[in-house]
Formats: structure tokens, C-alpha cells, sequence
């Protein structure tokens, strides 16, 4: 398996890297400048890739057909547990090859679920999360069926598809699981609670994917967690509100640098 990967080295080694963690349907191109803009206004190293079956990764194998693994690798529909897979298989295999130890994890939507997973069992210096999943709610089915009839009937597919190699795939692998009966009892509220490291979450008031139960939750399980509630933003804080976004995570990174 081959990820797509953009990789800004930090200027010295006391810098740390700021690794990107994508949506449910992005990818590095969906990202467009902004992580690399991030990542020279904080004076860090920047990591952005594709997960399997996203961008120009390679494809996720059958992923409407049967679950299994086929020489090693698991092919068919995400299983309830693909976050946790990326999080604590995938994600650490990255970092080691590329030799980045301790990075900072910016995750959005289900990379923002990845990124408090891994945090939960690795060292890394910080975890900055927006929109993140840490239990199903009713809003977020409404939204991911009504992205369903979007892909089908709507012109999503025809917008994703400059971003995806495969876009039937990409879109198909997040849609299946988020969608199936299984994944309604999904919820890592108490496997988080073990993260000690500096952590930054964001949420929108307005973002049709999840409520501020979310962060809120994240607040009661991480009691050091700090919270950025943004007005007049949906699901996506960095192009709804960049300059606040922007601005809450240059003063997270100031705060690592100087230890609060």
C-alpha cells in the first residue's frame, strides 16, 4: 500500500511536525495551501497524506464487498473499527518511517477521531482536533444519508472527484460504515480519557455533522482539554473561520514551545 504524502521537513530539529489528518472524504489536495500556510505562521514542519483509498493513495480493495483479509491486507467494507486501525496501525507506521517522533496531530472530522485515538496510546507533544467523532449522534446520520442522495442523485460525486483517484471508493468506504447498524454504538468517550498531552478542540456552532456535545464530552474526558466553540461555522473551522482557527492554534503551538 502506497500513500500519497506531502512532507515539509521542520527547519531544526527542536521543531516539531504538524501532521494533517483528513476528513472522512478528503485528502491532501482537499486541504488545498492551508496546512503548509499553518504550518510556516507556527514556524513547524508539516506532514499531509492520504489514507488508503483517498486521494492518490492507493485503492481500498472491494470496499462494498465482504470483509477480509487477503495476503495481509484487509479488503471489503471498514468495519466499526477502521478509525482505531488507521490510529493504531497505520499512523504509527507513518511516523516511524519518516522518523518523525512526537509530532503535533491536527485532525478534522474523522481525522480529528483518529488523531484523539492515537494520542490516547502514543506520545505526541499535542493533539489539536476539529469537528471531531467521539460518539454517533442522529444529526450526524441525518447529514451523512443526506450526503448519500448527494452522491447518487447530487453533483458531490462530480465535486469530489478532482480530489480522488477513485472517487466511487473513497466515497463508498466512509458512507457504508458510518451508515451501518454496527457503527451506531460507536463511541471512544472513555478510551480518551488516558490522553496526557496538550490538547486544542474545536467545534462549530453550526456544523450539521455533530454538536458541541462533542467537545464537551472531549472537555469531561480530558479535564486539560481546551475548547474553541466558533459562531457562524459549519463542519470545516479552517475555511469558515481560518483566522480564528489560525489564531487559536499559533497560540497552542507558542505554549508547547514554552512548556504551558
Amino acid at each position: 500500500m502506497e500513500l500519497e504524502t506531502v512532507w515539509l521537513r521542520p527547519t531544526s530539529p527542536e521543531r516539531p511536525t504538524l501532521v494533517f489528518l483528513h476528513e472522512g472524504l478528503g485528502s491532501v489536495a482537499m486541504w488545498r495551501d492551508w496546512p503548509l500556510q499553518l504550518a510556516s505562521q507556527c514556524g513547524c514542519g508539516a506532514l499531509v497524506y492520504s489514507r488508503e483509498g483517498y486521494g492518490k493513495s492507493s485503492p481500498h480493495l472491494d470496499v462494498r464487498g465482504p470483509s477480509r483479509l487477503e495476503a495481509g491486507r484487509h479488503c471489503g467494507r471498514w468495519q466499526p473499527d477502521y478509525m482505531h486501525r488507521e490510529a493504531l496501525q497505520v499512523l504509527p507506521a507513518l511516523l516511524q518511517a519518516l522518523q518523525i517522533d512526537r509530532p503535533v496531530l491536527l485532525g478534522h472530522s474523522d481525522g480529528g477521531t483518529i488523531a484523539l485515538l492515537h494520542a490516547a496510546h502514543h506520545p505526541v507533544a499535542g493533539c489539536i482536533v476539529m469537528a471531531p467523532h467521539v460518539m454517533v449522534e442522529d444529526v450526524s446520520i441525518r447529514s451523512i444519508e443526506a450526503a448519500r442522495s448527494a452522491f447518487e442523485q447530487g453533483n458531490l460525486k462530480k465535486r469530489l472527484a478532482p480530489y480522488h483517484d477513485d472517487v466511487e471508493g473513497a466515497f463508498w468506504q466512509w458512507n457504508d460504515v458510518w451508515l451501518s447498524d454496527a457503527f451506531r454504538t460507536y463511541d471512544i468517550r472513555q478510551e480518551i480519557a488516558s490522553i496526557r498531552a496538550p490538547l486544542l478542540a474545536i467545534q462549530g456552532e453550526d456544523d450539521p455533522y455533530g454538536t458541541l456535545a462533542q467537545i464537551d464530552d472531549i472537555a469531561r474526558a480530558v479535564p486539560h482539554a481546551r475548547l474553541l466553540k466558533l459562531t457562524g461555522c459549519g463542519h470545516s473551522p479552517q475555511r469558515d473561520q481560518p483566522e480564528a482557527v489560525a489564531q487559536a492554534v499559533q497560540a497552542f503551538m507558542l505554549d508547547l514551545q514554552h512548556g504551558g
